[in-house]
């Protein structure tokens, strides 16, 4: 089993930066796994907001973000892997919860869709103020 804890959500004026990290544990296998970060907003389907490959070589973000949002992961701990999801020139519509996800089968194309990720945590809430 793989436990997945994400922190560094909260509430930020619109054109701030937030950082919200996840860490992964429960397996060392974990840090083969290739990570997402989603977002669901009230009444929205939950959606992929960037996703990076166990390597850290490949990146995916949704158009809404790029050039906004970076991921990227630390698998130095043999524990645990973190992966971190930096947001600047943060939006009103940024505004969600967002969830971490871990894929936990090995393949070279990076997954988009909820229904793809075997692993997640609670949640995170972000709010960015207008």
């Amino acid at each position: 089993q793989v436990q997945l804890v994400e922190s560094g959500g909260g509430l930020v004026q619109a054109g701030g930066s937030l950082r919200v990290s996840c860490a992964a544990s429960g397996r060392t296998s974990s840090k083969y796994y290739a990570m997402g970060w989603f977002r669901q907003a009230p009444g929205k389907e939950r959606e992929l907001v960037a996703a990076i490959s166990w390597s850290g070589g490949s990146t995916y973000y949704a158009d809404s973000v790029k050039g906004r949002f970076t991921i990227s992961r630390d698998n130095a701990n043999n524990a645990k892997s973190t992966v971190y999801l930096q947001m600047n020139s943060l939006k009103p519509e940024d505004t969600a919860v967002y969830y971490c996800a871990a894929r936990a089968v090995y393949d070279t194309i990076l997954r988009t869709t909820p229904a793809e990720y075997d692993y997640w945590g609670q949640g995170t809430q972000v709010t960015v103020s207008s």
